[in-house]
């Protein structure tokens, strides 16, 4: 991994600055959104969450919301925004020879940068509600890098059949919505389970969505939460089920690019 990196760090970075620059192109605050919008994100739910008096039944339910949409939007900017990477390079693609895996991975570490920005406004928000509790702060290590294994597997996957079968962009904006609701963001996994429909089957399939457990790295870094709640009668053992599917999807996304490298030049 270092050698490749050492002979194409300066494509990728390259890549890396594009994929910025598209991002906010046009703009006059720039990078800017990317610290403004959280804040405003914060701000629009701790509004609607009075108005509405809805806590989920949690002590400190927006601080727990917030961490999982801005966690959330991390994997779901990298979903939408891959669907172009191999395809919206095509005169790249067809004229330079480089690794393919670059485009997907430069378009993860983009809204990487971007994650980490808005990191910093989170970080505010839950120091200033005394709720940030950083003693817990290296369960953030599989939290990010987990959820990185995550994004290039969907990345190189998405990419990849996008060039392929252009209806993927219609597939990705329905499975994403969907996917959405089926991740514990508004709600625990004690909420979940209690809901999960199928008797006899142990609630613990639910940690075949990667996102699942993602989540609960990350709240268990920022806000000391448990990885789970007594409430739901599981070991918190369960969450290493999540991790895994996120390698068995970084697997497959590489496999699929693989795959389809053949014949990007002659589709494309």
């Amino acid at each position: 991994m270092t050698m490749f990196y050492s002979r194409w760090h300066e494509l990728i970075q390259i890549l890396v600055v594009r994929n910025l620059k598209i991002r906010y192109k046009g703009s006059a605050l720039g990078f800017f959104w990317s610290l403004l919008t959280p804040g405003l994100t914060i701000l629009m739910y701790a509004v609607f969450a009075k108005i509405l008096k809805f806590n989920g039944g949690q002590a400190h339910y927006l601080q727990f919301l917030v961490t999982g949409i801005l966690v959330w939007q991390f994997t779901a900017g990298t979903l939408s925004d891959s669907l172009a990477a191999i395809s919206g390079s095509s005169n790249l693609v067809k004229k330079v020879y480089f690794p393919r895996i670059i485009l997907p991975v430069t378009t993860v570490f983009a809204n990487g940068v971007n994650f980490l920005l808005t990191i910093v406004p989170l970080l505010l928000y839950l120091a200033l509600t005394h709720t940030l509790v950083l003693t817990h702060a290296l369960w953030l290590i599989p939290a990010v890098l987990f959820q990185l294994f995550l994004c290039v597997g969907i990345a190189c996957f998405v990419a990849t059949l996008n060039v392929y079968f252009r209806d993927m962009q219609h597939m990705v904006g329905i499975g994403q919505l969907a996917w959405f609701f089926l991740t514990p963001v508004f709600y625990d996994t004690a909420m979940q389970i209690s809901a999960f429909p199928l008797p006899g089957v142990s609630p613990g399939l639910i940690f075949l969505n990667p996102m699942t457990g993602i989540l609960a790295f990350y709240r268990r870094g920022f806000m000391g939460e448990a990885l789970l709640p007594e409430a739901c009668g599981l070991s918190p053992a369960w969450v290493w089920v999540s991790a895994a599917m996120c390698v068995v999807v970084f697997l497959l996304g590489l496999w699929t690019l693989r795959r389809g490298d053949r014949g990007f030049g002659d589709v494309l």
